[in-house]
C-alpha cells in the first residue's frame, strides 16, 4: 500500500473517530479507571466504512510481519478480525483469524480460543479497538503462550496512553497504535 494511501485512510478514520466514537461525561472503564471522555470502538468498527478504513490500515501494519493470522479479545477485537481476514482474503492472501474469550464456554469444544486452531509456533497480532491499561490484551496473551503460540506484537486503533503501552511490555508485548489519545482529543 502507498503511503499517500495509507495517510488518506488514517484521515479518514481519524474524522470518524470524532464525530462517531468520542462522547465526553464521566465513565467508567473496563479497567476500573475513570475517565472525562469515551471511545467507543465498536461504532467505528461495526461501522461499514469504519471497518474498512481500520481493517486496510490493520492490513497494512501486518504487512510486512511474518504471522498465520491476527484476533484478540472478544468483543472488540471481532468486527477487527473480520473485515482484516476478509481484505486479506480479496487480496488472495491468506490470514487466519481468531478470537480470544473472557473464560471457557461451558458448552459445545469448551476453548478459549476460537477459530481456526492455532498450532504450537504460530505467529500472531493481537488486535483490539481502545487500549488503557492493557489488561484484556495480556489476558489474550496469556492464553495463546499457553499454546505455545507466539505473539508478535498487539496493534490497537486508539492507545488512551494510561499504562497499556509498558504494562504490554512488562508482558513482552510491543503495542502498536493507529492513534493515541492525544491524536482524537
Amino acid at each position: 500500500m502507498k503511503i499517500k494511501q495509507s495517510a488518506k485512510f488514517r484521515v479518514k478514520l481519524l474524522r470518524l473517530l470524532r464525530q462517531k466514537a468520542l462522547k465526553r461525561g464521566r465513565i467508567v472503564l473496563s479497567s476500573g479507571k475513570v475517565s472525562n471522555y469515551y471511545l467507543d470502538g465498536r461504532l467505528i468498527t461495526l461501522n461499514a466504512q469504519g471497518a474498512y478504513l481500520a481493517a486496510k490500515i490493520m492490513l497494512e501494519l501486518i504487512s510486512l510481519r511474518r504471522i498465520s493470522a491476527i484476533g484478540g479479545p472478544t468483543l472488540g477485537a471481532d468486527p477487527i478480525v473480520g473485515a482484516t481476514i476478509a481484505l486479506a482474503g480479496a487480496a488472495g492472501k491468506k490470514l487466519g483469524g481468531f478470537i480470544v474469550r473472557k473464560k471457557v464456554k461451558g458448552h459445545g469444544r469448551r476453548r478459549l480460543i476460537e477459530g481456526p486452531v492455532l498450532k504450537k509456533g504460530n505467529r500472531v497480532v493481537l488486535v483490539d479497538d481502545v487500549v488503557t491499561t492493557g489488561g484484556s490484551l495480556i489476558e489474550a496473551k496469556k492464553a495463546l503462550d499457553k499454546e505455545g503460540v507466539i505473539v508478535d506484537c498487539a496493534i490497537v486503533i486508539v492507545d488512551r496512553q494510561e499504562g497499556a503501552c509498558e504494562n504490554l511490555a512488562m508482558a513482552g508485548c510491543r503495542l502498536i497504535s493507529i492513534f493515541k489519545k492525544k491524536d482524537i482529543l
